[in-house]
């Protein structure tokens, strides 16, 4: 005689056991490779805020590196930092800091700009310092705009139908201009394994170097950079002649102490003093955009003022000198150390 099929109730049972097994399964799997990978996972980046109050703000690679350049463009015309606070509060509501193809009619990139507007071709807006330089520029011609109110100053450059919209990203733009100005000392971080792709190497990171803040951050720096190439710069010029002249970057090693493998991986960008920043704010400028760009251009270790961020590490944090693979005490704030992963 078969036996009776089982009651309804006994099989949402049946069922509900078999999901939570499933989802015990699922869960051991996801700690296993926690435990295998130290917890990197897909590459993420935070900035905090410098005050103290718990303040923070999480991203994507990719936005970090169109912030990062954003904020280098700025640097590099000698902007204040609430100049760099409007622009990102403008891309993060335009085109949430994505280098989108696509827009309300013509809009186009981080600013959804209009070529038929004057903004520039296609392909100048599509470059992402081209962007950000011309939206300084319409910026810069905004009597009085570092002491608007950051809705008001955006509105006056982008005539936007939904101009309070700017205003729900103060918090998240200052905290970033702060961190990528250098004023907020070790508050950027980013986790997780590099992405895939298909750039990297000391001369990719001098290119980069070059795209965002131009050719005075290698010629006025003195930068000494590693692992001379022939690889192309974002302007057209070979990297090799990226930073020519008198005062151009010429091959370098990290200290004797390290490998002669990781001396051919790093980029020594010597910090000079500034008088009107600190040397510090400066360092630190540098350190932070080497972090935010660290998935794109394989970036394996930011050293600077004794403190140093390694890719891959749980929660991405800076360690202090003294900290086992922290970097010596004695370099102090006169260098920035980018170690590349190639």
């Amino acid at each position: 005689m078969p036996e009776p099929s089982p009651t309804p109730a006994r099989r949402g049972r049946l069922l509900r056991f078999g999901a939570a097994v499933a989802v015990l399964f699922a869960l051991a799997g996801y700690l296993a490779v926690q435990y295998l990978t130290g917890g990197a996972g897909e590459p993420r980046c935070r900035v905090v805020s410098g005050k103290g109050d718990d303040a923070s703000y999480e991203f994507t690679p990719e936005q970090a590196v169109n912030a990062a350049t954003i904020s280098a463009v700025g640097s590099s015309r000698r902007l204040p930092e609430r100049a760099v606070a409007i622009a990102l509060a403008t891309a993060l509501q335009e085109s949430n800091l994505r280098n989108i193809k696509h827009g309300d009619r013509d809009s186009l990139g981080l600013f959804q700009q209009r070529p038929s507007q004057g903004w520039g071709t296609t392909k100048e807006i599509m470059d992402p310092t081209y962007a950000a330089g011309v939206f300084y520029e319409h910026l810069t011609k905004v009597p009085g705009y570092t002491r608007l109110p950051l809705t008001v100053a955006a509105q006056r450059v982008q005539r936007s139908g939904y101009p309070q919209a700017y205003a729900k990203h103060e918090p998240d733009a200052t905290m970033l201009a702060a961190a990528l100005t250098g004023r907020a000392a070790a508050t950027l971080t980013c986790q997780g394994s590099p992405g895939a792709t298909p750039v990297g190497g000391p001369d990719s990171v001098r290119a980069a170097l070059v795209r965002d803040f131009g050719h005075e951050v290698l010629q006025d720096a003195g930068a000494d950079i590693s692992a001379q190439g022939d690889s192309s710069a974002p302007d057209g010029t070979s990297s090799s002649s990226a930073a020519s002249g008198p005062a151009s970057a010429r091959a370098s090693g990290s200290p004797s102490s390290t490998s002669s493998a990781v001396s051919a991986r790093t980029v020594t960008v010597p910090v000079r003093e500034d008088a009107s920043t600190g040397t510090g704010v400066r360092g630190w400028e540098l350190a932070h955009w080497a972090v935010a760009n660290s998935s794109a251009l394989h970036i394996e270790r930011v050293s600077y003022a004794g403190r140093e961020w390694t890719a891959g590490r749980r929660e991405g944090e800076w360690l202090g000198s003294g900290t086992q693979g922290a970097p010596p005490a004695k370099q102090a704030a006169t260098e920035v150390r980018i170690v590349t992963a190639q």
